[in-house]
Order: structure tokens, then sequence, then C-alpha cells
């Protein structure tokens, strides 16, 4: 038994230990959970002690509150175990828990109930949390008069739909009876400091729920493994890693810049599996940041307030704030500053402002509208700087000690002058090999192989998007795993953007790859996508699902994503014999089982 087993005997701990175990079983993931539990029972053995529980007293049980999040990049599940710790701490009995792994019909008895969410794309919700959205959204969701929760969103206001999930389940409560504990935040990309002042409100109006509660726990450690190495690294502190390999993919002639980077780990005891992320933090181009204090007439070395830190406003530019993804805030706060009336105009404008916003960076705005402000009235109209995630293409039963990525960098002509994305650009052009970066690892749970290795698997993966199946392929064959494995692979040109063409053709020659089918769209006078590959195979991939294979799907999700969604269920009405709502029903059924999952950006 792991030691976040908890259950309700007399215990050796005081009250304040055990509130403070929990408070940190909370946040450990199940290695860490064996790690201590290991560490706990090797150190008892030395000194001679006997860990036996003693025998069981009754008390009172503590109020139960569930936790649930919906996430895409993982911030939505970071802030969640926050909160859960909080509760904890408080004397709450709390469950934690991914949307995906919710069961539906548990909501009738929750009467406590804390909801994270983050929304995807045009106002949907994340991959994670459609099955419970939907269900929520049907005649089968129950009454909820007993229930009390609370809504946390989050978002980003450069998008149209900002908060809308979150807006979505609030609603949705409400209409069905549930009471608020307080009202629903939508918070900004920099969310951090509202969302800990909604975590305090949120605990504050939980407190009248706690009665007088003598806690306690007993932990069974006989069946734990001996310790493993755990990495401390993570979001909030990164590690600062060595650029191996930096090596374009695509061709000479190729409309695409596609990079190749290998990162090593050594030394920092981060693991991860195939279908997690790594979180990337990049460094500004000091050539911006130079324009941008030139256009604003700041000296480069005027002192700057950024939550505790104090530094010279170029460093901060550099290291820590957004200049690269526009966003509405930074108009208002800028026009306001400069005494802009036009922009203030346009920053009020949310259709308008949004159609300007589309292919301009922060450099872009302030070009458009040079004005004079000082250096802290600049900090605070810019955001802080969010890492970005990259799908892991390798798998560390291959690599071991690194870490590889297949980076598409953002690079494109606008009012007459090149831009370059933020980190692809910095990963492109301005860190040489041998040279640090920060980063972490995001575990994407929902994106995983199937347990048994003689599951068939199809993925479809596109441009980029065949990074996390490069190193599905690796991890199966490092394992010796029996499974069939079908891979779909698009881009424009066969002869400059067959990403790692020999790798594929290799794993095709020794069986491991047992079919590859290819779209190279601008290659023919029709155009051909990998939804159009997939409609030629229907018979075959309707049988291969039939057969248990797991579906996925990783890349762009504002088309590509959704035009193969349509294709599948296409292919299931036709082969399947089933209606439109037969054959959504019939995918919705894969994704609760885990065998449709998506990794789109």
């Amino acid at each position: 038994m792991l030691l976040s087993s908890l259950v309700a005997q007399a215990s050796p701990l005081s009250e304040q230990q055990i509130i403070e175990l929990q408070a940190l079983l909370v946040k450990l993931n199940p290695i860490q959970q064996a790690w201590v539990s290991g560490y706990l029972a090797a150190s008892a053995q030395l000194a001679g002690q006997t860990l036996a529980a003693p025998s069981a007293a009754p008390i009172a049980a503590a109020p139960s509150l569930t936790v649930l999040f919906g996430s895409q990049t993982g911030n939505a599940k970071h802030v969640a175990e926050d909160i859960a710790a909080a509760a904890t701490a408080k004397g709450f009995a709390v469950k934690v828990q991914d949307l995906a792994e919710y069961k539906n019909t548990s909501l009738k008895n929750e009467r406590l109930l804390v909801m994270v969410t983050s929304t995807y794309g045009e106002g949907e919700p994340p991959e994670n949390a459609i099955s419970f959205y939907n269900f929520l959204f049907s005649k089968k969701a129950p009454a909820l008069p007993e229930l009390r929760y609370a809504v946390l969103g989050l978002g980003d206001t450069s998008y149209e739909f900002f908060c809308k999930t979150a807006q979505d389940f609030d609603e949705r409560f409400a209409a069905l009876g549930a009471k608020a504990l307080i009202a629903r935040a939508d918070l900004d990309v920099d969310y951090a400091e509202q969302a800990a002042q909604w975590q305090q409100q949120l605990i504050k109006a939980l407190e009248p729920e706690l009665a007088q509660v003598s806690s306690a726990v007993a932990v069974d450690l006989t069946s734990v493994a001996a310790p493993a190495a755990v990495s401390s690294y993570n979001k909030q502190q990164p590690f600062s890693a060595e650029l191996y390999t930096n090596q374009k993919i695509t061709g000479r002639d190729s409309t695409k810049d596609v990079r190749h980077i290998e990162i090593s780990l050594a030394g920092s005891g981060l693991t991860y599996q195939p279908g997690d992320a790594l979180g990337v933090y990049f460094r500004n181009d000091p050539l911006l940041v130079r324009e941008l204090l030139l256009l604003t007439g700041i000296a480069s070395n005027t002192p700057v307030q950024l939550a505790e830190l104090q530094l010279p406003i170029a460093e901060a530019l550099i290291e820590h704030l957004e200049l690269t993804q526009s966003y509405p805030g930074f108009v208002s706060r800028y026009a306001t500053a400069i005494g802009h009336a036009e922009l203030q105009t346009l920053a009020a404008d949310k259709v308008a402002l949004r159609q300007y916003l589309a292919d301009r960076q922060i450099i872009d705005i302030v070009r458009d509208y040079p004005g004079l402000l000082n250096a802290q009235q600049l900090v605070d109209a810019l955001r802080k700087q969010q890492p970005r995630l990259y799908s892991i293409a390798s798998s560390q039963a291959e690599v071991e000690d690194e870490v590889h990525l297949t980076v598409g960098v953002v690079r494109y002509n606008a009012f007459n002058l090149l831009h370059l994305g933020g980190a692809s650009g910095f990963l492109a052009e301005r860190l040489a090999e041998g040279e640090q970066i920060k980063v972490f690892v995001e575990q994407n749970n929902n994106f995983r192989l199937p347990e048994n290795d003689d599951t068939p698997i199809i993925m479809i993966g596109p441009g980029t998007g065949i990074a996390p199946f490069r190193a599905f392929l690796q991890e199966r064959d490092a394992r010796g795993a029996s499974g069939k494995n079908w891979l779909f692979f698009g881009n424009p040109h066969f002869t400059q953007d067959f990403l790692y063409q020999v790798e594929l053709q290799n794993y095709l020659k020794q069986g491991l790859l047992n079919k590859l089918d290819v779209a190279f769209s601008r290659d023919t006078a029709e155009k051909i996508y990998v939804q159009h590959k997939l409609m030629q195979q229907a018979a075959t991939v309707w049988q291969w699902l039939e057969q248990g294979a797991h579906l996925y799907i990783c890349g762009d999700g504002n088309r590509m994503a959704k035009d193969v969604h349509q294709a599948l269920l296409s292919i299931i009405q036709q082969q399947g014999g089933k209606d439109e709502k037969a054959a959504q029903h019939y995918l919705d059924q894969l994704r609760v089982a885990k065998r449709y999952q998506k990794d789109v950006y």
C-alpha cells in the first residue's frame, strides 16, 4: 500500500503533523509517494523500530471535498493540487481528480466541489473534460440541490472565448440547483497571484464546514519498493540544461523550418514518459528589447519592480516578460499609460482589436503607437512570460538522460519586417549548442500508450505532430511490444518535409511499424491530407478499431484535428453501419475508455 493510503485509525502523530503530512501527499505523484514510503520504512528499520498501527479508535469524520480539474497544458492541474493541499491542511478529506478519471455518476453524491478548468480553442472544454462536460449538459445530469461548489477558470484574453468552459460549468451547476461557495474567477495567463487570492477566499468560505476533528493516519509500508531518486525540478524551479543538438530536418527549399532538438537532462533526476511535454523557458531577443526601449524613451538600466524582484528593465524584458504574444490587456494598459486616445478607442472595440492583434507582436503595437512612459508603467502593462510546452519526441528507454523535441520555428513577414516566435526563435537563432536552457517536464496522463503491449495503435501526426509518435515507436521498440503500429503522417513536400524519414523507413523494414501512410499535400494537383488517407483506408481503420486499437491524434487543433475527427465519424458510419449520432457515441466511448486520445495545440 502506498503512503497516500490513509485509514481512520489512532496514530502516534500529532494533529498538526497529520495535517502537514496530508498536505504533502496531495502534491506527490506515485513515484514520489513510493520514495517517501520507502525512506520512512528504511529509517525505521535502521532505528530498530516496528511500524505497527495501534488499535483503531473511533474518531469524527473530516468533511469531504472533491477538487476536479480540466487541463490542456497542466496549469489547471497544478492549481487544483494547490487548492487540495490548502484544504487538506485545514482538515478536509480531499479528493483531487482528473476529470477524465472522474465517474460522472458520483456527481449526485457530492456535497462540496471545486472545479478548476481551462478553455480550449473556440470555447471548447479541454480534452480531458469533454466526457464530463457532455454528461453535465445532457438529460442524464442529476439535480444538485445539496451541492455547494466553486469554479475557477484559467484562460487567455488573446482568445475570443475567454474562460468559456468555466463559465459554462458555473452556469450549469447553478441551473441544476447547486449553490456557489464563492463567485467564479476568470484568470488570464499570468494567473498565479490571483489564483492564490481566490484560493484564500475559498478556504475561508469552506471553514464553517469544518467540525472538531481528531484526524489520524496509519501507514502500511510493508509492500513498498526501495527508495528511488526523485527530481526536485519543476515549473517553478526549472532545470538548467545543456543544448546538445540543434539540427534542421526540413530541406533547403522547404517553406517550413523544423528543428530536431536534443537536450541533456544529466544530473537533473528528471524522468518522463512518451506523451509528456517539455516546458521551455526562453530569453527574448536583446535587439527587440533595445528597440522597444528606444521607442518608449526608457534607459536600459532603469530599475523596476517585478513581483519581489528589483532589476534593470532590460533584464526584466529579456528574462521575465512576454514580448512576442500580444493580448488585449497590454493594449489597454499601454494606451492609458501614454494617453493615446485613438489606441484607447481601439482597445475598447473587442472585434476590431482582435483583428488588429492577429499578426502583431508587442513591438508592432509600440511601433504603430510610439509614446513615452516610465519603466515601471511599461513593466506593469506587460504580463509574465509563460514557458512553451513541446511534445517530447523521445523515449528515455532509448535516449536515457536526454530529451528530444521537434520544433517548428515560427517565422513570418508582417508589416515589411521579419517576425520570430519567442521560444522557437530562441532555440533556432539565439541558443548555441553547449549553452544552457531552463526546462521542466509536464506530465500528460491523458496521452499514453496502452498498458498492454499487445494492443494495436493508430497514430495520426502530420507536421510536428509526429513528435510524440517518434517517442511511442522508440518505447515500443525498447519494450519489445508485439502490438501493431500504424502511422499517418503529412506535410507539404516529400523531398523537403518528410520528417524522420530514415528512422521511419527503418522501423518499417524491421517490422516495428506495420503500416505507414503519408500525405504530401503540395506534391499532387489535388491537395491530399491525412484525413483523406484515413478515408482511403476506411475498411482497415474500422477493422483495427474493432480489434481494440487505440487511436491518437497530435498536431494542429484548429483544423487538422477537427477534419480527422469528421473523417473518423464518416468511417464509423460507413463501415459500422451507424447513423451520425451512433457514430459520435462510438467515438465518445473510445474516449472514455482512453482509446481515443488527442494532444493538440
